[in-house]
Formats: C-alpha cells, sequence, structure tokens
C-alpha cells in the first residue's frame, strides 16, 4: 500500500514548476520574436528591390527595341502585351519583355512615370505602409535608390 501512496505523489509537476517553465519561455520570446518579426518586412523589402531591378532591366530592353520608354498611360503592361497609343512600339518583342507585371510584396502595383523623351523615367513602390512619401522603415522603394 505505502509504495502505491508514494508513486502517486511523485508523479506530476508542481505549480511552482509549471510556472518557472512558463517564465523561461516568455523571456525566450520576448527576446527571440523580436529579431524574427523584423525580418520579414527586411525580406520584403528585398525582394522589393529585385524586381525593381528586373523591371528596370526589361524597361531598357524595351527602350533599346523601341526607341524610348513606354509612356506613362501606356505604362508597365507595355511591357507584356504590345501597347497602342503614342510613342508607337514599331519594334516591340513578340515574346514581351516580362511574363506578367508583378505586385510589390505587400500586393500594391508598381508606380511608373514616364516624362517621355524629357528625361528618364521614375519607377517606384510605395513600400512597406503603403503610402506615397515615407521615412525610414515606411519609406518608397524607387528605382534610383537601388545600388
Amino acid at each position: 500500500m505505502r509504495s502505491l501512496n508514494q508513486s502517486s505523489k511523485q508523479s506530476g509537476f508542481t505549480l511552482i514548476e509549471i510556472m518557472v517553465v512558463m517564465v523561461i519561455l516568455g523571456l525566450l520570446v520576448a527576446v527571440v520574436a523580436p529579431n524574427i518579426l523584423g525580418r520579414g518586412e527586411e525580406a520584403r523589402i528585398g525582394v522589393a528591390k529585385t524586381q525593381l531591378r528586373n523591371i528596370s532591366s526589361a524597361l531598357d530592353l524595351y527602350k533599346l527595341d523601341n526607341f524610348n520608354y513606354p509612356s506613362t498611360e501606356q505604362g508597365l503592361e507595355a511591357l507584356v502585351s504590345k501597347p497602342s497609343g503614342s510613342p508607337e512600339a514599331k519594334n516591340w518583342n513578340k515574346g514581351g519583355y516580362l511574363p506578367s507585371v508583378p505586385k510589390d510584396p505587400w500586393g500594391v502595383e508598381y508606380q511608373y512615370v514616364s516624362p517621355g523623351s524629357e528625361g528618364p523615367y521614375d519607377l517606384y513602390s510605395f513600400g512597406p505602409d503603403q503610402r506615397e512619401g515615407g521615412d525610414e522603415e515606411g519609406a518608397d522603394i524607387s528605382v534610383h535608390d537601388l545600388n
């Protein structure tokens, strides 16, 4: 009889042991979580920069073939299907320049503005805050800012 009572008292954890484990787990989460969560936004910014480089390269190929960049009205869709309107794409590549126009990692279309023959185009993402402007983590990501 005595061995039965002793074994039942020794099984399981005390409330204090469980609370100590919970405090340790809480401290680990408090230290590790900010480092892991911050990396997700950095990764999305990296993806946006890569996509901007790819779109910029496609725009340069478009210009080599057609002697100008697509107009703002023709937009980035001119890299996927032959655009109509001015300026005419006389030597447009039948396979296109991109398989599709990607959206930025936050699900918003990239912004493209072409001043025409006056100068280079502007290509950017509104960034993490999905609004024009912003600073630091919420800043727009422009093709002109890439290294």
